[in-house]
């Protein structure tokens, strides 16, 4: 049988437990900030990562993300083909969020192993669970084309879903991930802020509340309108930036409505960090 490798770009905030299992590799953003530092977005040690939570909570002025080259691409294809594999399957973050998509699709132009290149058409951990799709199917004996075609089918039949707040929406302002308009205007410190991904790949406000119960109350609610409706079998990916406490809550809630599977739990890379910022929480979704 073909040996097929899975890559992700990191903001797909990738369960650390499930990088082996899956065979997936992550190839990372950077955050670059106004002094000229350059960081890599390439750990999921919490340790780490609430350094840098810290760090943006006292940011005069906030950094900014970019892509992985299409050289960095090229030669993590490269180094996978040397490992004996037959192909590779790229799954990105939206390309109306990133241009990650298009320099990942470039490389592949430039290498000899076949590299298929899917557009999640979301970010963070609704990108998780399109791996493990993927490498069921894999392991199912499906070829690399078959397996991205099927995939594609999946996303846009919104076999995935990310729903999530924030609790300082300036960050996604200043990120430049959403827009201001009527009813998100203004910093709205202390509003939770519901924030769903729409078929397009963008990230959309859609509810605001202040307190834990009611804006978990707004996500479900989003949730099941996008088409996971109440008793669906699915698995969830919690993810939260320096609020897991609260994403443990909004799992409890979501176990009342769904029949759930699997819970895997992940901090927020750097990269979706800066765009959300801390205090936020949420979760990926997949239904079978």
């Amino acid at each position: 049988m073909a040996k097929y490798k899975i890559l992700l770009d990191s903001t797909s905030d990738f369960p650390k437990e499930l990088l082996e299992r899956l065979d997936v590799d992550i190839v990372p953003l950077y955050v670059n900030w106004p002094n000229g530092e350059v960081e890599k977005d390439d750990t999921r040690d919490l340790g780490e990562l609430k350094e840098f939570y810290d760090k943006l909570r006292n940011a005069q002025e906030l950094p900014k993300s970019s892509q992985p080259s299409v050289e960095d691409w090229r030669r993590k294809y490269e180094e996978v083909q040397k490992q004996g594999y037959d192909g590779i399957l790229v799954i990105t973050i939206s390309s109306a969020m990133s241009g990650t998509y298009n320099s990942a699709r470039l490389a592949a132009h430039e290498v000899s192993i076949p590299v298929r290149v899917v557009d999640s058409k979301m970010a963070s951990t609704a990108i998780s669970p399109m791996a493990r799709y993927a490498r069921e199917l894999f392991e199912l004996g499906v070829n690399l084309d078959k397996v991205t075609e099927e995939l594609e089918k999946k996303i846009a039949a919104k076999g995935f879903g990310a729903f999530f707040f924030v609790q300082d929406f300036n960050f996604l302002v200043k990120g430049g991930r959403v827009s201001r308009f009527a009813g998100f205007v203004g910093s709205l410190l202390k509003i939770r802020v519901g924030i769903y991904i729409n078929e397009e790949g963008n990230m959309v406000p859609f509810a605001k509340a202040r307190g834990l119960k009611a804006i978990t109350d707004e996500l479900i609610k989003k949730a099941q309108e996008e088409g996971f409706k109440p008793g669906d079998t699915v698995d969830l990916y919690m993810v939260s930036c320096d609020n897991m406490d609260e994403a443990k809550e909004i799992e409890k809630v979501l176990r009342e409505v769904y029949k759930v599977k699997n819970v895997y739990y992940t901090p927020t890379g750097k990269v979706i960090s800066l765009h959300v910022g801390p205090g936020q929480a949420g979760f990926g979704i997949e239904k079978f």
